[in-house]
């Protein structure tokens, strides 16, 4: 259950989304450093959020209102006397009329209400998917900060999710400047890492479907990774940066298909993973780099793929998601 009000300090902040995968890292972490936490939810009394609960700090130092994106009236009330906003929430979909209005109203709302009580600073999850996503880039090609999707491109290719995550960051950016508000943006990879909520999100279902079986092949394409504590390690850092502007792309390493396939079969070789290419005879798909030089630079030490993907399988074993199998 929620716990009563609580006053609220200098060091209070606001989480949107606080039950979401990134989001409750984040709110763990914050609470670990001794923030006051209001994290924004659907419904406050839901069982999907009870582990929010269990987090140390919590008792004292968090609490969870209702609020909902396409509704600035409730997120100026939970953002009053805070003095930062990490923006999380965010559907994840390929749907374009779930994903866009949300996401690039609901972030707009977001920056316009903070700017309203006069937050001190926005921290923005957005997503690598806002950065890469453009025929001009070459696989194997550097991507940095600088480099944007392309929304047409995204548009005729009808990735909705990346189109719906650059237009959001786009006006969050020209919210921003409208307002004054200081804005920064961390743009991570897919993340992996330990659930702390009870549900599977979506990054996790791109390797759970590996090691149940239920994918006979993999797709000749690379993907980056990135460790979820690493994620909301990062997002707290910028916060508490002065200096930190702009965006930070959050990424550890980049993988073929067939590499993370072997990396799981390797340390679970007791799941029916398979080593089997869907495209045999195109060569290997090389992916893109993500410099990442940005948050190394302010101490954000990365963990390694590996570990990141042994502590995926353990937490899914340990939330009873998998089966342990005894060979």
């Amino acid at each position: 259950m929620p716990c009563e009000t609580k006053a609220i300090t200098s060091h209070t902040v606001c989480v949107t989304g606080a039950g979401g995968f990134i989001a409750s890292w984040l709110v763990k972490v914050l609470l670990e450093k001794s923030y006051t936490v209001r994290g924004t939810v659907r419904n406050p009394d839901d069982l999907k959020n009870a582990h929010l609960w269990s987090l140390e700090g919590a008792k004292d130092r968090l609490e969870l209102l209702r609020a909902d994106l396409l509704d600035p009236e409730s997120l100026r009330a939970a953002f009053a006397r805070c003095e930062g906003v990490f923006h999380t929430a965010s559907p994840v979909t390929d749907d374009p009329e779930q994903m866009i209005e949300p996401a690039v109203k609901g972030t707009r709302n977001v920056i316009n209400a903070a700017a309203d009580v006069g937050v001190r600073r926005v921290v923005f999850t957005s997503s690598i998917g806002s950065v890469y996503m453009n025929p001009r880039y070459n696989p194997g090609s550097l991507i940095d900060e600088t480099c944007w999707s392309d929304l047409e491109y995204c548009k005729n290719t009808k990735n909705w999710y990346c189109y719906g995550k650059t237009v959001a960051e786009q006006g969050a950016w020209e919210a921003a400047r409208e307002r004054g508000l200081d804005l920064v943006v961390i743009n991570p990879v897919l993340v992996l890492g330990p659930l702390l909520q009870p549900t599977v999100n979506a990054s996790t279902i791109h390797i759970l479907k590996y090691l149940t079986g239920s994918a006979k092949t993999y797709v000749n394409a690379s993907q980056a990774y990135v460790h979820v504590m690493d994620v909301a390690k990062a997002h707290v850092k910028v916060y508490e940066t002065p200096e930190a502007n702009g965006r930070y792309i959050c990424a550890e390493s980049t993988l073929h298909r067939g590499e993370l396939c072997g990396t799981l079969a390797k340390l679970f070789p007791e799941y029916p993973i398979t080593m089997r290419c869907k495209d045999e005879k195109s060569p290997r798909n090389k992916g893109f780099i993500f410099n990442n030089q940005k948050l190394k630079d302010m101490g954000i030490e990365f963990t390694p793929v590996r570990e990141c993907l042994y502590e995926t399988v353990k937490s899914l074993q340990e939330k009873q998601i998998l089966p342990v199998v005894i060979l």
